[in-house]
């Protein structure tokens, strides 16, 4: 017979499992009701009126692709993709701009307030400021080089934001090690391998001097020419410089390819979690893979990306259509 405790265990243990699954299959559930067809009838210009503006934003400054993409990833990693990082603070309520991982970081937000407004006069008060961003992330990568894919829409927006959220760790930082990355994502239902084809996303855009400052003066594996290079736009001493951008990828900072990977096994990762990626763990086969190999890369990238918007979405009654992505209605 089963010792009390044993019991416990295992019926805490069954428990959590089922927890589980239920959580997941309401997940399932709420991203089963995704169409890549939902504005066919209701709103059948959006998609043009969308690319057409992120194509301008994204001329004028190559960079906001990137910014783009990331908003996207910071959306969906607090409360789900219901565009709760676009709300403004107000007297009631702290949201997640000015979090941590956030604040001085996140950017894009009057090219979203510009998206927005295109798009009411075209179908006022029927698309949701969640899939305006879902959309444009997937219109930066194409812009920049990279692969297409039908984006899953029919999400609504949220009528909260949580500022504790976003500083809870939920969102990893550049100092993470690849246990707490491989945590992180596996916590929004995201596995190893989407992490690695998301974070190849530092294929474009750049890093503030504050976030590789450390890796580059104190950490060993890192070319030494590469490390000589970054130095020289960002001072040892802290606070000097902290705002200077660097291109996470030095070879093509604009252009969506495999060069990010190439780079980690060269050692020049600019980040601390970009590197250990390749330093000798579990990623390694995988980093290899993809930078030989553009095809599977970008096909994980989907995949991932696809997957990635699925997280808790507000569907049908839930939340609202904002007129406005920064206030609630």
């Amino acid at each position: 017979m089963a010792s009390s405790s044993n019991y416990c265990r295992n019926s805490f243990t069954m428990v959590s499992v089922t927890l589980l699954m239920v959580m997941c299959s309401m997940m399932s559930f709420a991203s089963a009701q995704l169409s890549t067809s939902f504005y066919s009838k209701s709103c059948p210009k959006v998609i043009g009126t969308i690319r057409s503006e992120v194509h301008s934003a994204v001329s004028k400054e190559r960079r906001m692709g990137a910014s783009l993409v990331r908003l996207f990833f910071h959306d969906c990693f607090v409360q789900g993709c219901d565009a709760s990082i676009l709300l403004d603070d107000t007297s009631s309520f702290k949201g997640e701009k000015t979090a941590f991982p956030n604040i001085n970081s996140i950017r894009g937000f009057g090219v979203i307030d510009d998206i927005k407004k295109k798009v009411e006069k075209v179908c006022p008060g029927v698309v949701s400021c969640a899939d305006i961003v879902a959309i444009a992330a997937r219109d930066s990568v194409v812009i920049l080089g990279g692969p297409s894919w039908d984006v899953k829409l029919g999400r609504r927006d949220s009528k909260t934001a949580s500022l504790s959220q976003a500083n809870s760790g939920r969102l990893p930082g550049p100092t993470s090690t690849l246990a707490n990355l491989i945590n992180r994502f596996q916590a929004v239902g995201l596995s190893a391998k989407d992490m690695v084809a998301l974070s190849g996303a530092h294929t474009i855009g750049q890093a503030r001097c504050t976030n590789f400052r450390t890796r580059i003066y104190n950490e060993t594996n890192i070319d030494t020419s590469f490390a000589k290079t970054r130095r020289s736009q960002c001072p040892a001493t802290v606070g000097r410089g902290n705002n200077n951008l660097a291109p996470l990828d030095l070879q093509t900072p604009t252009g969506f390819d495999t060069k990010y990977f190439q780079n980690l096994i060269h050692k020049r990762g600019l980040l601390h979690s970009d590197q250990v990626l390749y330093n000798g763990g579990s990623t390694d086969s995988l980093v290899e893979k993809y930078s030989k190999d553009s095809k599977t890369f970008n096909s994980d990238f989907v995949k991932a990306m696809i997957k990635m918007g699925d997280i808790n979405p507000l569907t049908r009654s839930q939340g609202q259509i904002r007129k406005n992505c920064r206030k609630l209605n």
